[in-house]
Parts: structure tokens; C-alpha cells; sequence
């Protein structure tokens, strides 16, 4: 398989968010601001790299029956040092995203990729899935972050952009917010694929 190959699906045709719809409990949580959105995508990104280049290099002496507890151990394993990374260097951050770092574990997207790619390739092409996944989340998590908090504060990375005057839609912060534009941004990707494809 080519990396090209592995990059297009894992930003474009196979997009976590904006596709797959998996992992959405945090997308919609954690989004009200892009800082929150870069944070939860560095980890998701660290976890789905180092998960998937362990996971690949032991897959020939996992026996098939315990394959499932035994991907989650070695995700659990990352979510741990990635949270207590946070913990210690980036301790704001760390308790903006809250219950929701150690809720990676349990997340759609980094056991799939385990069981999907991670099991069945080797070492070099499960590292960059892990990564062009991420990516594909990064694109999407920081997208509907951004639009958010331009939206719902007024402000981009905490930079207040419209000044005293601005009355903000405070629902775009909210989770009920959430759930509406990232409808709205999954119709605008879909739509703007499908029409690349007929062209």
C-alpha cells in the first residue's frame, strides 16, 4: 500500500470524525476552544502512533482469542504516560480536557486502526496510519474548534478578534452547539467530496 494511499484515506476518504463518526463523546466535549482541540489531538495522535507501532511489532505472537485485551492493555498503556505527560508539563491543558484524556482508551478510532491495520501490516505502515488518521482528527476536532470559539467567544486561541461590542452566540460553546455544527461540517466535507469525485 502506498503512503499516499494511507494519507488520503486517513485525512479524506476515511476521516475519523467527518466519515467514520467514531470517537464523537470527546469531539463534542472538548471542542468549545482550539487549544482544547490541539491538546486532545496531540494525545490521540501520540496514542494511535506508539499504539500502533507496538501493536504491530508483537501482532505474530498475539494469540487471536486474546487479541482485543490485549490492544486495549497496550492503548491503556499510552493513554497513561500521555496523561501523566500533561499532568506534569502542560497542567492547564491537562485539566481543561479532564475525564476525557483517560476516555482515549476506550475510544473507536485507536482500538479500530489496532484491529484493522495495526494487527495486519508491519511496523513502518502501521506508524504512519497511526498518523494519517490523527491527522484526519486533528483536520476535523480543530476545524469545528476553531468555528466554535470564533462563534461562541468571539475569540481565536484566546485573542479576542471582534472587541467589547461583539455579542457572542453563546450556544456554539454548548454542547447542544456542538452536535449542530458538526452536522454542518460533516454535510460541507461530504458534499465537497462527492463532488470532487464526479469531476
Amino acid at each position: 500500500m502506498k503512503i499516499s494511499t494511507i494519507f488520503k484515506n486517513g485525512i479524506i476518504k476515511e476521516n475519523p470524525v467527518l466519515v467514520q463518526m467514531i470517537g464523537m463523546c470527546s469531539v463534542l466535549a472538548i471542542t468549545n476552544t482550539v487549544e482544547n482541540s490541539l491538546g486532545m489531538s496531540a494525545a490521540v495522535i501520540a496514542v494511535l502512533l506508539l499504539s500502533n507501532i507496538v501493536i504491530s511489532t508483537i501482532r505474530k505472537f498475539i494469540p487471536s482469542k486474546i487479541r482485543i485485551p490485549i490492544f486495549i492493555v497496550v492503548i491503556a498503556t499510552f493513554v497513561t504516560m500521555v496523561q501523566m505527560f500533561m499532568n506534569a508539563y502542560a497542567q492547564s491543558l491537562y485539566q481543561s480536557l479532564g475525564i476525557f484524556i483517560p476516555l482515549i482508551v476506550v475510544n473507536c478510532l485507536i482500538l479500530a486502526r489496532a484491529e484493522s491495520f495495526a494487527s495486519k501490516n508491519g511496523v513502518f505502515l502501521s506508524a504512519m496510519d497511526g498518523l494519517a488518521m490523527g491527522l484526519g482528527y486533528t483536520v476535523a476536532v480543530v476545524a469545528l474548534g476553531a468555528v466554535r470559539e470564533i462563534l461562541g467567544s468571539g475569540s481565536f486561541l484566546g485573542m479576542n478578534l471582534f472587541g467589547e461590542n461583539f455579542q457572542a452566540a453563546a450556544v456554539f460553546v454548548s454542547p447542544a452547539g456542538a452536535f449542530i455544527l458538526l452536522g454542518i461540517l460533516i454535510g460541507i466535507f461530504n458534499v465537497t467530496i462527492k463532488s470532487k469525485a464526479t469531476n
